[in-house]
This record gives structure tokens, sequence and C-alpha cells, in this order.
């Protein structure tokens, strides 16, 4: 069944990332000035180039580094002046604490700008200093959220991440340091990795849930680029998909009932911010480098050249350099989607947002319901134990294929730069369109 679901998901991923160029006359649409926007903010600097990872990221060099955070800021004034506001804040990498007061110089300017209510951050075990964490907490960030990825010391070797980072017993002794800074902590954990065994696995639940308590733990499957998986076949191993759905259930039947699930694979011992903003936000703003945005239908990503962005955003223009409108249908499969992988779809929500809703997705939702999938509890779809394993393998498909993309763009950074003119991606002043339309 797996193998049949694969397929569906992998063609219907694969299609709605195809991003094309943008005609000089198209631009980002306007913000609705009646609301506050969710950001995401994407520094790609990294010390170290994990083998596994497929996010847009570059080795860090402190003078690029400074000059990118100088435009991001840039990028920050430009969305201000067209009319965006912000309320909460992602800033995902790369690693973004690469340079601590670069970072708290732009989450202040945010604050600000912007009636901010949460700020996420991304980090790394060797960021979880005192220094570091007292600065993040003084420029008002609320979650940080820490790539772990396993406690297991071979593991972490085959990674690239013991000799950087350190042995799992170091790691656990920063995150114990750091626990109390914020609201939320969260340990970022990886599933299915090639030599990771069902003991290794059960051990980092252990450790992670009854030794430090964190309160928050997300274990993702691996999901690599195609590329990426290849290269990891020399250094880590095969990957092997058909066992990923027996070690998400041991993932279940392993963690204490203290550990309640926000989404498919985020587990909060007390309330706190999901992992995935895309949950609770269906459309959201990105800026800086290999950022993405979903905005009026349309997902649009930045360029992956850094010195395209730099010469973009210094020029006034935004780095948007791809754009994929979504069909009608591809929207409300796209609601459905973020909405259920968040464990709940409310049907009053759904059908104000979309009218229509359940008539328009009908097959899909019977199917649904045919699996075992969700169960329909009068007011609201609710995902099942079996549901939340089935949306974690549309969810790997859907970032895997997200993560093509980036190889893809990663490829074509030349023509970025050999582009024959700069691509108009201003945003119209909010007076071009009434606030609220579609």
């Amino acid at each position: 069944m797996d193998r049949l679901l694969t397929a569906g998901f992998r063609h219907n991923s694969r299609r709605l990332t195809r991003f094309a160029r943008p005609q000089p006359s198209e631009s980002l649409p306007p913000p609705d000035t009646s609301r506050k926007y969710m950001l995401y903010l994407h520094v790609p600097f990294c010390t170290v180039l994990c083998p596994f990872c497929s996010f847009h990221r570059v080795c860090f060099e402190e003078q690029k580094t400074l000059r990118y955070f100088r435009t991001l800021r840039q990028e920050i004034r430009m969305a201000h002046e067209a009319g965006y506001r912000f309320k909460d804040v992602y800033v995902g990498g790369g690693t973004p604490t690469v340079m601590p007061a670069e970072l708290a110089e732009t989450l202040e300017l945010l604050r600000r700008l912007s009636p901010i209510e949460s700020i996420s951050i991304e980090t790394n075990p060797d960021d979880l200093r005192p220094e570091v964490m007292s600065r993040m907490r003084d420029a008002g960030v609320t979650r940080v959220s820490v790539g772990i990825q396993s406690l297991d010391d071979e593991l972490l070797k085959q990674m690239d991440r013991y000799e950087k980072y350190g042995s799992a017993a170091e790691v656990m002794k920063r995150l114990e340091q750091a626990d109390g800074f914020f609201e939320t902590l969260n340990a970022d954990m990886i599933f299915n990795l090639p030599y990771q065994d069902e003991a290794s696995l059960l051990r980092d639940i252990d450790r992670l849930t009854r030794e430090l308590g964190v309160s928050q733990a997300t274990f993702y499957p691996l999901m690599s680029a195609e590329s990426t998986i290849r290269k990891m076949r020399k250094t880590m191993g095969e990957v092997d998909f058909d066992r990923e759905g027996h070690m998400y259930r041991l993932i279940l039947d392993a963690l204490p009932d203290a550990y309640q699930p926000s989404s498919a694979w985020c587990f909060n011992r007390k309330r706190g911010t999901v992992d995935e903003y895309i949950i609770e936000n269906e459309e959201y703003l990105g800026l800086g480098s290999g950022a993405m945005s979903y905005l009026e239908g349309i997902l649009y990503s930045s360029t992956f050249s850094l010195n395209h962005y730099n010469r973009q955003v210094e020029s006034g223009r935004f780095g948007i350099s791809r754009r994929q409108p979504l069909t009608s249908r591809d929207r409300l499969r796209y609601f459905m989607l973020m909405n259920l992988f968040g464990l709940t779809l409310d049907k009053a929500v759904a059908e104000k947002r979309y009218p229509g809703f359940f008539w328009k997705l009908a097959p899909e939702i019977l199917g649904l319901k045919l699996m075992g999938a969700v169960r329909d509890e009068g007011d609201r779809l609710v995902l099942t134990p079996y549901g939340m394993r089935v949306w974690i393998l549309i969810m790997r498909e859907f970032f895997m294929a997200v993560s093509d993309f980036r190889d893809l763009m990663r490829h074509t950074i030349r023509e970025e730069l050999d582009a024959p003119g700069p691509l108009e991606t201003r945003l119209p002043t909010p007076e071009l369109r009434p606030p609220g339309t579609h």
C-alpha cells in the first residue's frame, strides 16, 4: 500500500513544484492591509554542510554573511514599505545563529516595524551557549528548534556532526543548559537513517523525553533530494523507505503519554508552537535567498544565487525568481493537506474559506475515510493514527519534491546571473488593489 500511495503522492508533488520564471511584468500581490502575515526568513549559511541535508545552504564566510544580513534587512524594510505587517516569524536555514549579533539586529528591526507575537529560530547544538541564548531571548525569540538529528555517536560520525557538534553526551548537556530560556525548546530528530536500528531510535526517544524531558520533539523521516540520496550511499549507506512506516509506529508507541502530537511528526510535553509554520498559516511571505512564499494561490521561490539576491534587493527589487500558480482544486487540496497535517480540519472554517469545499473534494475525502486515515467527528475531520502515518508519507514526498527543486535551482544559478535584465518583482503599492480582494 505504501508504494502505491508513494507513487501517487510523488507524481502530484512533482507537478506542484515545477516553478517557472515569472514574466517581467508580473509581481507579487499586494498585502491585505487588514491582516498580519506569517514571515519566513532564510539564512543559508552553515559552518558544516551535512551530507543528508538538501536545504539551500552555503559554507559560512564572514564578509559574505555580513553583506547577506544587510541585504535581508533591506528586503524586510521593502516589505514593510509595501504594506506588509507580520505577527509571527520563523527563521530557518542553514544555521540562522551563525552570526548571533546580525540575527539579533534583524529580529529587533522586525519588532520595531511589526507587532510581532512569536519568533521561532533554528540553530545547532554548538550555539546553545548561555551568551547566545540570552541574546536571542532579548531579541524576542520565543521558540528555538535545535538540529540534533540523532543521539547515537556512530550515526553522528556518519553525518559529519560528531567532530563539529560533539558527542551525544555533550549535545545532551547543551540541551539541558538551554532549558528555561524560551517558551519552547524543540529537538529536531531524523528517523530512518541508513544504519539506524530500532535500539538506536528507541534510545534517542528515551534520552530526549525521559532523561531530558524536552518541551517538544520533532521526528522527521529522512527526506533528501534524489541527488543527495545518491551521494549518501557512499558515506551513510542505502536508504530503505520500506521500513519507514515501522519506525514511525515505534516512535508513536515509545513516546511517553505526556507527549501529545500537535502535527503528524511534532510532539509536545506542554502547549507550544507547532514545528511547521505552514500548518497554522495558509499564506506566508518568505524573504531571503532560497525562501518560498505562498500568496493568493501562488507559490513563489526566491533566487538561490546569493549574488543575484544581493543584486536584486540592492536595486530595489525582491529576490523572487520563480512562481507556481495552483489550480483552484490544488488550492483546496493544499488547504486540506496542511490542516490535516496539524491533525484536524474544521468543517466550518474550510467552508467559510472555500465555499463548497467538501462537495468539491468529496472523492478525496471519501477515499481517506475508506482508508481509515480520517475520522469524521461531525464538526471536524480528525487524522487517525494510521492517517498520521499516511501524512508522514505525503509530507515526505512533498518536501522531497521541494528538495529536488532546490537542487535544480542550485544548478541554474548561472542562468540567474546571466539573465538579460532584472526581473520586475517589486510589490505594487497597496492602493493598486483594494485590500482583501482576490
